[in-house]
């Protein structure tokens, strides 16, 4: 009796009871008996992303006869990203009104000798899935598509027309226009000020030369900017020279042979290139400062409005990105960090950098304190934005200031750690993204000719020492500073109170006295 449930414990319910088991669709036709592991027929054989060494990570660059270089990055998928960097921004427009690469940003991807219209560029992408977008900074214009692999050849064609064959119509420069002007109205307007501050240091670090020129195109010069001048200005920066074709998720010979059939031969709308006429002048680190007095109480209406701050950017010359010491400055702005009072916290938010334990934490009035660092070939900044109240700017001036003299300390070296895994993190993080990865590339390719890749920067960051923060440090305070300041300024001290507060010792503003208060 015994042998006899233990047999039957090993029976499935439907055996113990003499129903006869058969698996079956809703149809009522039976499973296949089928092993899991023989293909099916009809099926297409999978395709598995492998790793097969460095060499599949590896940027590929071809430079063609005209001088267009080519660089691509393998990535597993069925989509690609795909587009021309031009080294060509507001810093090349001093013999030229100010705004032409605002303006050339708004008008990228309309009519072009191929396409009749927007709508038309948009169809033609949709039916791989792509999307295009083009953005200008001010040392860069970058047109770029993403879409499925298959379409590289259409996607490649219709880049070449946008970027070299562009109708530039009056229609279109007339709703440009209209872009422009309702962009600075909002500049102006918005709660978040950061946009206009960081206009506004540029301007007071380069006074009227380079990276100082305005990124924005100015009022008064919307109205000059028309066909003939675009042209005169795409004569010059745009010729093969000083672009790059960058591709990610394809195959490098796939993109040349694409690169030799719609670039190679094309005589641009605007006729031939006139590279002589480039301006190549260094940026030119002058110090000083801009204020914009500005009623800052109504930014922000609604049930909870923003109280009313005045916002402080102070900065000072660190060095270009071709440098060895751009990462101990990359290092250095880590460690400084900071935000909002308001930031979600934790370590990976930045709780434990410097600004947020040595100012947020320590001073409850204080709205925002975060580091910046803008680097650019021939130079950079670093820079601190701090926002309170207007009736205690003076303060937070000097602790700004005392903050830039602490730098020069000797770095603890859990901070240290800390800043430096966290930037390795972010790098990483962000070079997960394959927009990313392509305007990685294509800006290295076009500043140097070549990619370090990301193993590379992570072993520069990790050979980083307190001595190297102590003494770029030093160096970045021998500069004189550049001040925004935007809001109420009643209470801002003077230009030469902070430049002595950063060449002082402690960082502390000279004391002032009143009669009266």
């Amino acid at each position: 009796m015994a042998a006899h449930m233990s047999r039957l414990r090993g029976w499935s319910r439907a055996q113990r009871f003499g129903v006869a088991v058969c698996r079956q669709y809703s149809s009522g036709g039976p499973y296949p008996n089928v092993s899991l592991s023989t293909p099916l027929t009809g099926i297409p054989k999978p395709v598995f992303a492998s790793v097969d060494g460095h060499e599949k990570y590896e940027t590929k660059i071809t430079t063609l006869e005209n001088g267009l270089r080519v660089a691509s990055q393998n990535k597993f998928g069925q989509f690609c990203t795909v587009g021309i960097l031009v080294n060509s921004g507001s810093r090349h427009e001093a013999k030229y009104p100010s705004g032409i690469a605002h303006f050339l940003e708004k008008l990228s991807f309309s009519s072009t000798a191929q396409f009749e219209s927007k709508d038309d560029i948009l169809l033609t992408l949709e039916r791989h899935g792509g999307i295009c977008d083009c953005q200008t900074s001010r040392d860069t214009t970058m047109y770029a598509v993403s879409a499925e692999v298959n379409g590289l050849d259409t996607v490649v064609n219709l880049l070449s027309d946008a970027v070299l064959q562009p109708r530039l119509l009056d229609e279109e420069i007339e709703m440009t226009r209209m872009a422009v002007r309702f962009e600075l109205e909002d500049l102006n307007m918005r709660p978040d000020p950061e946009p206009l501050l960081t206009e506004m240091i540029h301007a007071a670090a380069y006074r009227g030369n380079t990276v100082g020129l305005p990124r924005f195109c100015p009022p008064e010069n919307v109205e000059k900017i028309d066909r003939k001048l675009l042209h005169k200005y795409l004569q010059s920066y745009y010729c093969p020279q000083r672009m790059v074709l960058a591709g990610v998720g394809i195959e490098h010979e796939q993109l040349v042979q694409c690169a030799r059939k719609y670039l190679l031969n094309v005589k641009p709308v605007w006729g031939a290139s006139t590279p002589a006429n480039v301006d190549k002048s260094v940026a030119q680190y002058t110090g000083g400062i801009v204020k914009m007095v500005k009623d800052m109480s109504d930014v922000s209406l609604g049930p909870t409005p923003i109280p009313e701050l005045t916002h402080i950017m102070i900065g000072l010359e660190s060095c270009s990105f071709l440098e060895d010491d751009f990462i101990p400055f990359a290092v250095l702005n880590m460690m400084m960090g900071g935000g909002g009072s308001f930031s979600a916290g934790g370590p990976g938010k930045g709780m434990f950098t410097r600004l947020y334990l040595n100012v947020l934490n320590r001073h409850h009035w204080m709205y925002n304190a975060t580091s910046y660092h803008h680097s650019y070939e021939d130079s950079g900044l670093l820079c601190i934005h701090a926002s309170a109240d207007p009736r205690q700017v003076r303060e937070m001036v000097e602790i700004i200031t005392r903050e830039f003299i602490q730098m020069t300390g000797t770095a603890g070296e859990m901070e240290l750690e800390r800043a430096k895994t966290q930037l390795k993190s972010m790098l990483m993080m962000n070079l997960e993204s394959r927009p990313v990865i392509f305007e990685d590339v294509g800006r290295q390719v076009l500043a140097t000719d070549k990619r370090k890749l990301p193993h590379e920067l992570c072993e520069l960051i990790n050979n980083v020492t307190a001595s190297d923060i102590k003494r770029v440090t030093r160096k970045m305070l021998r500069s004189k500073p550049a001040v925004a300041a935007l809001g109420d300024l009643t209470e801002l001290p003077s230009y030469e109170d902070i430049q002595a507060a950063l060449s002082s010792k402690d960082g502390r503003l000279p004391r002032m006295y009143r009669l009266f208060r």
